[in-house]
């Protein structure tokens, strides 16, 4: 199914029968599909909905400037198309970026929120480091950025015990529009997001992986500290796709935090 924002479609597909919303929202370079190993649990007891970012699996890429706002825009309008009022929100790096966002502008959204692998601001010194990436990019294509990608998504030995998985996720990261990495790689490279924390009210999970390079077990550490309750689950061992390394402990902190929230 496709939701309009804009003129620009944005995918987005269903799943469960009963329940409150799950929506899911992706790290930069995945899709929707980056959900798989917690969907078929949460359709137990939810309906799940996983969209795809702009320029990202099916959905357009945009070819002018955008915000992190504007991708939190993104999600309501999607919300908005499948007709859901309120749902709990799991979002993964950029997805977790997302997250934060809606919390504090659209709370009447957002039932809860999941922030996974993610951070609430990037230091100065990384802008470079985003803009190297951008224009390798754009040089060179998405192959530039598929092997540095998976050493920071994985543990060594993940990758070494899984290596079609990884050859998945390689493909994934390639197939992923360059406009769309462009785009949202600048909208996110600015995050600093920490010091508007503390309006978020609604109950708050932050997932961690112990080995994560990317958004770091103090990253999340902030997060718990400047939103009221937030709670705190590490996975170890977890680089930055926790939700593929450590599928189960994963859901089992995020089936255990949905289900004190839903009650």
């Amino acid at each position: 199914m496709y939701a309009i924002n804009a003129g620009h479609r944005v995918f987005y597909t269903t799943t469960g029968t009963q329940g409150p919303w799950v929506v899911m929202s992706h790290s930069l370079c995945c899709d929707h599909t980056m959900w798989e190993p917690q969907m078929e649990m949460l359709a137990r007891n939810y309906r799940v909905l996983a969209y795809d970012t702009r320029g990202h699996g099916a959905s357009d890429p945009w070819t002018t400037p955008y915000t992190l706002d504007d991708l939190a825009a993104e999600a309501i309008a999607v919300l908005d198309h499948a007709g859901i009022d309120r749902a709990h929100f799991v979002g993964l790096s950029m997805g977790g970026m997302i997250g934060q966002t809606l919390g504090f502008t659209a709370p009447n959204r957002i039932a809860s929120l999941t922030l996974a692998n993610t951070s609430s601001r990037f230091a100065p010194e990384m802008q470079p480091v985003w803009n190297a990436r951008i224009a390798a990019v754009r040089r060179d294509g998405m192959e530039a950025v598929v092997n540095p990608t998976i050493e920071r998504w994985f543990t060594a030995p993940f990758v070494a015990e899984r290596p079609a998985l990884i050859a998945r996720i390689s493909q994934q990261i390639r197939r992923t529009s360059i406009a769309g990495y462009s785009g949202c790689a600048r909208a996110i490279s600015t995050l600093n997001l920490t010091e508007r924390l503390g309006a978020i009210s609604c109950p708050v999970l932050a997932i961690s992986g112990r080995q994560d390079p990317s958004t770091t077990l103090a990253m999340h550490e902030d997060i718990v500290r400047a939103i009221a309750g937030a709670e705190l689950a590490v996975l170890d061992p977890a680089a930055h796709l926790s939700n593929f390394e450590q599928a189960q402990a994963f859901n089992d902190a995020l089936a255990g935090f949905l289900a004190r929230v839903a009650r």
